[in-house]
């Protein structure tokens, strides 16, 4: 299938972006997604990897990623998949990306960039980590185990305490603010997945139906 990217001017509402390799999507991605969605009044933009510098290259190429997010999406509104950082050359930078989408919607258009508790505490390790709020705001998806200690260490600094507010602000602030969204426990990981189609077990079940009906057709991960 095609590879799309976001059009300038596309969205009227707050746009949420949600990076990963997606390798392969699963149920706590979309519910990720569809938690911010419902919590801003937003539409969201899932965006693959295609090389991420913390992490092992994905298994699973881009095309079928990409795929594999249609699918999971689909049942869905307000979700959008989009292909830029598979189109663009060099590590999947975050920065290059929200910078590549302010571009697209303006300057005061809200964009917010989603991301769990664990990476918000190590955001300082991200390429140009500072220039993320002057592009976007932050949304951190905290789970109840989530350490409420680390964060606010974390906002201490990078000298961003004066920043934190509600997700209502976030929707009528372009960028540079920062706000939380708790989510439900959950256990789901791409690894395990990975590693159980590998071992050819039993597909667990937060994997989408129409992505393992994908995964077993295209024999990927085995």
């Amino acid at each position: 299938m095609p590879l799309e990217t976001l059009g300038s001017g596309h969205f009227e509402k707050p746009l949420v972006v949600l990076g990963g390799t997606f390798d392969p999507v699963h149920r706590t991605h979309i519910a990720l997604a569809c938690a911010a969605r419902d919590a801003l009044g937003a539409e969201v933009c899932l965006i693959p990897n295609a090389d991420p510098p913390h992490r092992a290259r994905p298994l699973a190429d881009a095309a079928h990623r990409m795929a594999m997010l249609q699918l999971a999406i689909a049942p869905h509104a307000n979700l959008r998949v989009d292909a830029r950082e598979l189109q663009r050359s060099g590590p999947s930078y975050m920065v290059d990306t929200l910078d590549s989408l302010r571009a697209d919607v303006g300057p005061h258009r809200s964009l917010s960039l989603l991301l769990g508790s664990d990476a918000f505490a190590g955001i300082t390790q991200w390429h140009q980590s500072s220039r993320l709020v002057d592009l976007a705001n932050l949304l951190v998806a905290i789970r109840p185990a989530a350490d409420a200690a680390a964060i606010e260490n974390t906002l201490q600094r990078c000298h961003w305490s004066q920043r934190w507010a509600t997700t209502a602000e976030l929707t009528n602030c372009a960028c540079g603010r920062i706000a939380s969204l708790s989510l439900p426990p959950s256990s789901d990981s791409s690894t395990d997945l990975r590693a159980a189609l590998g071992a050819c077990r039993a597909i667990p079940a937060s994997m989408i139906a129409e992505v393992a009906a994908y995964i077993a057709k295209h024999r990927l991960y085995q």
